[in-house]
């Protein structure tokens, strides 16, 4: 039976190592995990509508930085029905099997002002892989609707090989590789309350 999506990512979280960094929430809304692949002699795109995650930011030491992501397999949305339930089942994502993809942050480097390279275990259709992809901070900003600061992660861009992940399914007519594209939007959580601090 599938666990709940929204489960996922409060047991990812668990899992976070704790710094004196902010927490962005990633906000859905304003944000897009989105992919290109090669069919036949033409390139097919697609995206996933359900994602969660959280970014540790440390300001002052971004390599002290974090990133935690699910995405609900089932999600998945090439504007074609019949595709997507294709997609769904066990000759590709096998959802019922492997409801969600994952990926954890290992390094988060700064390779120049606002270039980061980020570095993580991704996982995807049962295989956990170590993936590195560049993505750009683009800083925040308070906005004037909930008065709370958004960062942006924009850019993101790696390329994965579905034969290294278990999905082999019809060599020749589907390419190999896997454009992904990330762009982000993260509003920043309140602080937790201190119960030990004095009243």
């Amino acid at each position: 039976m599938r666990a709940p999506f929204r489960f996922l990512l409060p047991a990812l979280l668990l899992t976070a190592p704790a710094f004196s960094a902010d927490t962005y929430k990633i906000d859905t809304v304003h944000s897009e995990v989105s992919f290109k692949i090669r069919h036949l002699v033409a390139k097919t795109s697609g995206r996933f509508t359900k994602f969660s995650g959280a970014v540790q930011l440390d300001e002052k030491d971004i390599s002290k930085s974090s990133v935690v992501v699910s995405i609900d397999a089932a999600s998945i949305n090439t504007d074609s029905e019949g595709r997507d339930k294709h997609l769904r089942s066990a000759d590709f994502f096998d959802t019922e099997k492997f409801p969600a993809m994952t990926f954890k942050s290992t390094e988060v480097k700064e390779v120049s002002k606002g270039k980061l390279l980020v570095t993580g275990d991704f996982t995807m259709h049962g295989v956990t892989k170590r993936v590195s992809f560049p993505i750009t901070n683009t800083g925040a900003q308070i906005t004037p609707m909930d008065k709370k600061a958004h960062a942006g992660f924009i850019d993101g861009a790696l390329t994965l090989n579905r034969n290294d992940y278990g999905i082999k399914t019809y060599p020749g007519v589907l390419g190999d590789d896997v454009e992904i594209s990330l762009n982000v939007e993260a509003v920043k959580q309140d602080a937790p309350a201190n119960p030990d601090a004095k009243k």
